[in-house]
C-alpha cells in the first residue's frame, strides 16, 4: 500500500489530505500539525509509531481511525476530484487565510475550502459579524435578525452564519436582499448544501458571497462536524449574536466559544414566556452574553471587550467541547 505521505508532494495537497481523513478539531492532529507540517503529520498518522506530543492510547486511536478512512482509497482519483478548481483550498499563508481562526490554536482547520469571495476572509474581524440562532425561530426572532443583518450591511460588515433553517437563513436573506455581503459555513462539504430547503438560497451565497467549510467536497454533515461547525462560526468575527436559543440550542455552544477566545457575545432578549428565547436569557443571566437590543449595540460590545484582560488562544478545551459527540466509528469523508 501507497504511504498517505507520498500522494502530498507539498503543505497544500497534505492538508487536503488531512481535512479526508480526520475529523475537524482533533487538537491531536492539530498539535503535530503546527509542529511537524502537513507532509510529516500524514506519515506519522499512516505509521504505528509514536506522535511527538500525543498520549500513547489517544495516538493508537488515531492510527486506528486513520486505517479505517483511508484502507482502499484511491487518494490520486480523490484528489483529482477534490482540486478540479470547483472550490479553493486555502491554507496559512495564503493572502485570504482568516487570521482570527488561528486563535483556536490545535483545533484551528487544516484547510478551509471556499467558494466565492475569498477576499471576505481577508478582512480585519471587526468587518465580520456572526449572528445565529435557534432553528425553530419564531417571527419575533426572523424580524431581529433580519434587522440585525440590515444593519450590518449598511455599516458595511459582513454577516456570518451557518446557512440553517430559522435565523441562520434570516440573516443570510436580509443581508442579500439589502445588497450586503455574507458568508456561510457548511458542515459538510461545500457542495453539500444543507439544509435541502436553503439550496437555492445557499447557491446565491456562492455566487454573490462566499461558501466555506473545513469539510472537503462530498463530505456528509454530521453530529461532530456541527458541533465543530460553531468554533469556526465563534472564531471567524469579532462578536457573535444569538438572537433567539432553546435551553439545550446548539448555539448556546457558538456563544461560548466566542466567548472563551475573547470575543464579543451579544444575546436578544425575549418574552419570558418562549421557550426559543430561554438559552439567550440564560446566556445573559451567567454573563456570558450582553444584551442586544439593535446593531448600534455591537460597536459597545467589541469595544468592551478589547478592554477586557487578553482572551485565551484556544477556545474551548477539547474535552469539555467534545464529550458529548459521539465517538462511533467515523466514515469516509469523500
Amino acid at each position: 500500500m501507497v504511504a498517505l505521505a507520498n500522494y502530498a508532494s507539498d503543505e497544500r495537497t497534505a492538508r487536503v489530505m488531512l481535512s479526508m481523513i480526520v475529523e475537524p478539531a482533533d487538537a491531536n492532529v492539530g498539535r503535530l500539525l503546527r509542529r511537524e507540517g502537513g507532509i510529516e503529520t500524514l506519515r506519522l498518522l499512516d505509521t504505528d509509531g509514536p506522535m511527538p506530543g500525543v498520549r500513547p492510547e489517544e495516538a493508537a486511536i488515531l492510527h486506528h481511525r486513520t486505517q479505517l478512512v483511508s484502507s482502499g482509497a484511491d487518494f490520486d482519483a480523490v484528489l483529482r476530484r477534490a482540486l478540479d478548481g470547483a472550490y479553493e483550498p486555502l491554507i496559512p499563508g495564503d493572502a485570504h487565510w482568516p487570521v482570527s481562526v488561528d486563535a483556536l490554536g490545535d483545533r484551528a482547520p487544516y484547510v478551509l475550502w471556499a467558494k466565492g469571495a475569498t477576499s471576505f476572509l481577508a478582512v480585519r474581524q471587526e468587518t465580520r459579524v456572526t449572528i445565529t440562532g435557534s432553528r425553530a425561530s419564531t417571527r419575533y426572532g426572523d424580524h431581529v435578525a433580519s434587522e440585525l443583518a440590515h444593519d450590518a450591511s449598511h455599516a458595511e460588515q459582513i454577516v456570518v452564519s451557518g446557512g440553517a433553517y430559522g435565523i441562520d437563513g434570516a440573516a443570510h436573506r436580509s443581508a442579500l436582499s439589502s445588497g450586503g455581503q455574507t458568508i456561510a459555513v457548511m458542515a459538510g462539504g461545500p457542495n453539500r448544501l444543507y439544509p435541502a430547503g436553503h439550496r437555492e438560497m445557499l447557491e446565491q451565497v456562492g455566487d454573490v458571497g462566499l461558501l466555506m467549510s473545513e469539510m472537503p467536497p462530498g463530505s456528509a454533515p454530521t453530529r461532530h462536524r456541527f458541533l465543530a461547525r460553531g468554533r469556526l462560526l465563534a472564531a471567524l468575527s469579532s462578536t457573535t449574536v444569538i438572537v433567539e436559543a432553546g435551553a439545550r440550542s446548539g448555539t448556546l455552544h457558538v456563544a461560548r466559544e466566542a466567548h472563551a477566545l475573547g470575543r464579543g457575545v451579544g444575546a436578544v432578549p425575549g418574552p419570558v414566556t418562549s421557550t426559543a428565547s430561554t438559552g439567550t436569557h440564560l446566556l445573559l443571566s451567567d454573563g456570558t452574553a450582553a444584551l442586544v437590543t439593535g446593531h448600534h449595540d455591537l460597536a459597545t460590545l467589541t469595544s468592551d471587550r478589547r478592554r477586557q484582560a487578553p482572551a485565551r488562544t484556544t477556545g474551548l478545551s477539547a474535552a469539555h467541547d467534545l464529550d458529548a459527540v459521539d465517538q462511533n466509528r467515523p466514515g469516509r469523508s469523500f
